[in-house]
């Protein structure tokens, strides 16, 4: 596994001693980042079920500004932070040693600019994520891989590979978030920060407010947008 364009184009990627780990095919990451390649300059991102953290280092290696990434298998992990490592971008990163869903329900609206979501095919939980997205986009940008026989909500793009699928929502009256903002969501103890475990008080507060635009553009009815096959 290697990334595919880009500052660290042709650079291999550590893979986890895990055969429940399933790193998104080569082609596919590619075409996906393809898609986002106009929106990823100097952006931030958030890899979620981030496994060896190919998306997520494909984006910073094509322009994107920093990653944050959510994980808590210790095979992945361990992958994980070598390839943070050997790519030298612990100063670009954030590794949360966190399920991502209740990671998830954390954050305030607007906290990313492009999410991944790529949880094991089929799952539940899936749909969970599309649902705080939904209610509170975290990200302007939502970038999901899923089986194609799972049914989610049409987005503004969809490409599909064989048995998998990528679609691509964004946020209504979304705009590029700041360089100079720092998305940082509640921490809990047992966090990782750059590879070092994190320590904090369970009483620390972020801010909220209240979402008052209109529903992002994946909840408004319409007609389905062309499916491009690979």
């Amino acid at each position: 596994m290697r990334i595919v364009k880009g500052k660290f184009a042709g650079r291999h990627l550590t893979s986890p001693a895990d055969q429940r780990v399933r790193p998104t095919k080569e082609v596919v990451r590619d075409a996906l980042l393809t898609m986002l390649e106009p929106d990823l300059k100097g952006i931030r991102v958030l890899d979620l079920f981030a496994g060896t953290g190919a998306l997520g280092l494909e984006a910073i290696s094509r322009g994107a500004k920093s990653c944050d990434f959510v994980e808590f298998r210790p095979a992945s992990l361990h992958a994980l932070k070598a390839n943070v490592a050997a790519l030298h971008l612990l100063d670009r990163t954030r590794i949360f040693k966190k399920d991502a869903v209740p990671w998830t329900a954390m954050l305030e609206a607007d906290r990313y600019d492009l999410a991944f979501v790529d949880p094991p095919y089929e799952s539940k939980v899936l749909d969970r994520i599309l649902d705080m997205w939904r209610a509170k986009p975290f990200a302007r940008l939502l970038a999901v891989e899923h089986a194609t026989s799972h049914a989610i909500p049409n987005g503004s793009r969809r490409k599909v590979f064989g048995d998998c699928t990528v679609t691509i929502y964004k946020a209504a009256n979304s705009e590029k978030r700041s360089a100079n903002s720092e998305p940082t969501p509640r921490l809990t103890r047992g966090s990782l920060f750059a590879g070092r475990l994190l320590v904090t008080s369970q009483s620390s507060t972020a801010t909220h407010h209240t979402d008052s635009r209109s529903p992002p553009a994946c909840c408004r009815r319409g007609p389905a947008p062309p499916v491009i096959r690979a």
